[in-house]
């Protein structure tokens, strides 16, 4: 069972930036690790991913070039630093770990394990 930990979520104006934090109580280079995100009245949505073996990094396109998921090996850490953001960031934020092979998946189904979610919300 993997355990995840978020931090980091908060309040900014358009243009702003936050970074969140993902512990995982167990951290192996055979995990896809990533955040999901979720607004009110909208479905979970993938935001970006990378594959803890070989740091191989992907993102929706509504965030390429403005976040950036990167990993702490000696903190068993994935963060997302997330700048020049929009209102339609606004949403809670899920860190997500699979135990698997490379190549990491978009749909939430196959992340069984998931963190309790950090509110980003973010004003025009």
């Amino acid at each position: 069972q993997v355990q995840l930990v978020e931090s980091g979520g908060g309040s900014v104006q358009a243009g702003g930036s936050l970074r969140l934090s993902c512990v995982a109580s167990i951290y192996i280079n055979t995990m896809c690790m990533g955040w999901f995100r979720q607004a009110p009245g909208k479905e979970r949505e993938d935001v970006a991913r990378l594959y803890i073996g070989d740091v191989i990094t992907n993102y929706a396109d509504s965030v390429k070039g403005r976040f950036t998921i990167s990993q702490d090996n000696a903190k068993s850490t994935v963060y997302l630093q997330m700048t020049s953001l929009k209102p339609e960031d606004t949403a809670m934020y899920y860190c997500v770990a699979s135990i698997r092979g490379p190549g990491c998946p978009t749909v939430p189904a196959a992340y069984p394990y998931w963190g309790q979610g950090t509110q980003v919300t973010v004003s025009s």
